[in-house]
């Protein structure tokens, strides 16, 4: 089904000025009785709550004010909050997920060979095959089911549930709420899209989490995020990156940044760019599907506003490190 249907209904709130607390309900469109145990969260971080019994959550968001949230739970639709004001309670109303597979899903046993190598396929594209992807486990690889679209030679992947990853090499524990998955043998092109909350244990050794922050330093050199946080600083030179476009000219801060707020900047260019990093061969292109992409000090863009190729796109979910990374190591903590 089409992900027009993750339609939803929420009444905007206002931010208190002193603890900016949230609050809501996240209740079933279908039925309008309440969702226990939806996650509600900021993608790509560690900060999130989840709903109790009547539904009810509440969430500190002064530290992440220009994301949106979003509220996934098992077998709905995953919503997206992109503003807050007035001075209601949220409520989320989520739409049931309906899988019409079961005529084509790929699980049977006499059929575990294609499903095997479509798993292989899934994990090379949604973890990367990198060293840290290797370190990389999904735990719940059963909850993967497969379509293979024999007319346009596709894979397209499905789970009702959230994929969990434990990530061995970086230290941390993922989950990730998918809703789009499909990989294009011909032309092998991959497109996923979901929202990822991360988690670490707050027990290591020292030792341990000194071995862990070598890894997320190198896996976070050179990143996109990387690139928008050096972008946002106009510190692009000295942090290794180089951006050309196509004709080879080499562009500065103020060819690619219009500054419109304290709170956002907004990245554009008339053209596809290079990008380089610490070398004379492009690390990556960009090219722009949007006119101009918002991002944030914390690296954070809008990640439809742009299609990245190259090197750069090569680092999937097991390279990924949470927006709160570098910020404020002694605070991160979990979700809660």
């Amino acid at each position: 089904m089409k992900r027009s249907l993750a339609c939803f209904l929420f009444i905007i709130i206002s931010l208190n000025a002193y603890n900016q607390v949230i609050g809501g309900t996240v209740l079933n469109n279908k039925d309008k009785k309440p969702i226990e145990g939806a996650s509600v969260f900021f993608n790509g971080t560690f900060i999130g709550a989840y709903t109790d019994q009547e539904g009810h959550f509440k969430l500190d968001v002064s530290k992440n004010k220009n994301m949106p949230l979003t509220v996934s739970a098992m077998g709905f639709y995953s919503v997206s909050l992109t503003q807050f004001s007035s001075g209601k309670p949220i409520f989320v109303y989520m739409v049931p997920r309906v899988f019409e597979l079961s005529e084509v899903v790929i699980s049977d046993k006499d059929l575990s060979k294609i499903r095997k190598r479509n798993l292989r396929i899934f994990k090379d594209e949604f973890l990367g095959t990198t060293f840290n992807a290797v370190q990389s486990k999904i735990i719940n690889e059963e909850d993967i089911k497969f379509v293979y679209n024999l007319k346009s030679d596709t894979v397209m992947a499905y789970s009702s549930n959230p994929i969990i990853v434990e990530n061995n090499a970086l230290g941390y524990k993922i989950t990730y709420f998918l809703d789009e998955f499909e990989y294009d043998k011909r032309r092998r092109l991959t497109f996923f899209a979901g929202n990822i909350l991360f988690n670490e244990d707050l027990t290591l050794s020292d030792e341990q989490k000194r071995n862990f922050e070598k890894k997320r330093e190198l896996a976070y050199n050179g990143s996109r995020m990387h690139f928008f946080r050096a972008l946002w600083a106009d510190d692009l030179d000295s942090s290794g990156f180089m951006v050309r476009n196509n004709s080879g000219k080499l562009l500065s801060y103020s060819d690619l940044v219009t500054e419109e707020d304290s709170s956002l900047k907004y990245f554009h260019y008339d053209s596809d760019l290079i990008i380089y990093y610490k070398s004379a061969e492009s690390s990556g292109e960009i090219s722009f599907i949007e006119d101009e992409v918002y991002f944030d000090q914390n690296g954070y863009f809008n990640p439809r506003g742009i299609q990245w190729s190259g090197l750069i796109s090569d680092f999937r979910i097991a390279d990924w490190l949470p927006y709160e990374y570098a910020l404020d190591k002694k605070t991160r903590g979990s979700v809660h």
